[in-house]
């Protein structure tokens, strides 16, 4: 039986950017991530959420990720922003390019913002999240150190590479958001089970000969399970092009791993593309995204993508969120 301690948002938040700081991130770089893993834990994905504050704040003083860059910003086409993170937090980059993307969409019906020099950005749907909310629909692609093999093969060659779109609607929320990597499960779940000693279930993760495991301690030296075989091979490759060859991006082979200290900044990237629906579907795009979703809540027992998330935000707000008190130890011995 796993111990929790409840929080509110506002408590994790604090937390988190209390932590961060005493790392040696500066608070305009912290905030931002602290904002995200309250949201994170909030939508229910602790895998993302506070257990992953000692590793960011480890990777600020080993060196892993600069928790003072300053985000550098271009615009080199119209249509285009470019973020180079500087090694620092993908948090803060992203909101600097946003800021530019959001308004550029909007005037001109499409643009895309690629980032480069970055690092783990936690939960992508996150950020789609907010591009719905401005009334844009939000893709986004991210890649990660690599840790799935291609069919047929046992090393891996791409990170699990998540991809997500996020759909607005009319009461500001997204309407549908897809957020899923190539993966069968994502790695920082694998990660939570190790850290607590869990068993991983069949089917998530290979061991180094593509053997399925249980083991995740032998799946985090293989290699991650693809989802759906060889065609989460091909989202993976497809966010790979996106999110690193588009950038100027480490590819996920040469990049460093997002969990322990080896190696420098993994150097990943970060791409999204913010399209208003009004520039290609006129006023109709919310009326056919509603009868879409009412189709699909109108059977017994169905859901979009992303109505868990939508049900566990909404409970977090009144309620709370139940926190791994062992996760809350971890912290708190970073503050001293």
């Amino acid at each position: 039986m796993i111990e929790t301690k409840t929080l509110t948002l506002a408590e994790i938040e604090d937390l988190s950017l209390r932590a961060l700081m005493e790392a040696g991130t500066r608070v305009e770089n912290a905030r931002p991530l602290a904002k995200a893993t309250a949201a994170t834990e909030a939508d229910g994905v602790a895998s993302h959420g506070l257990a992953y504050i000692p590793i960011y704040c480890e990777h600020v003083q080993c060196g892993k990720v600069d928790g003072a860059a300053h985000p550098v910003v271009d615009q080199p086409r119209p249509g285009v922003v470019t973020v180079d993170a500087a090694t620092g937090f993908a948090h803060p980059a992203i909101d600097a390019g946003f800021e530019r993307l959001i308004p550029l969409a909007r005037q001109q019906g499409i643009a895309a913002l690629a980032i480069r020099n970055s690092y783990n950005c936690g939960v992508l749907g996150y950020h789609t999240y907010r591009l719905a909310q401005a009334g844009l629909l939000g893709i986004g692609f991210t890649n990660a150190p690599a840790s799935i093999a291609p069919s047929g093969g046992a090393k891996p060659v791409v990170g699990t590479n998540p991809f997500s779109i996020a759909a607005p609607g009319a009461d500001g929320e997204p309407a549908v958001l897809i957020d899923q990597s190539a993966s069968t499960i994502a790695k920082s779940e694998v990660m939570k089970h190790a850290r607590e000693c869990r068993p991983i279930p069949l089917g998530w993760a290979l061991d180094a000969d593509g053997t399925p495991t249980t083991d995740p301690e032998i799946g985090l030296k293989g290699s991650m399970a693809p989802s759906g075989g060889y065609k989460g091979v091909g989202v993976a490759l497809l966010t790979e092009m996106m999110a690193a060859a588009m950038t100027g991006a480490t590819l996920g082979l040469e990049a460093s791993p997002f969990s322990g200290t080896k190696g420098g900044p993994p150097k990943t990237g970060q791409f999204f593309i913010a399209i208003d629906p009004g520039a290609t579907a006129g006023g109709d795009f919310a009326d056919r995204i509603a009868a879409l979703a009412a189709a699909i809540h109108a059977q017994d027992g169905a859901h979009l993508p992303g109505d868990g998330r939508k049900a566990k935000r909404q409970a977090a707000a009144r309620n709370g969120v139940a926190v791994n008190v062992a996760t809350l130890a971890r912290i708190e011995a970073i503050l001293g």
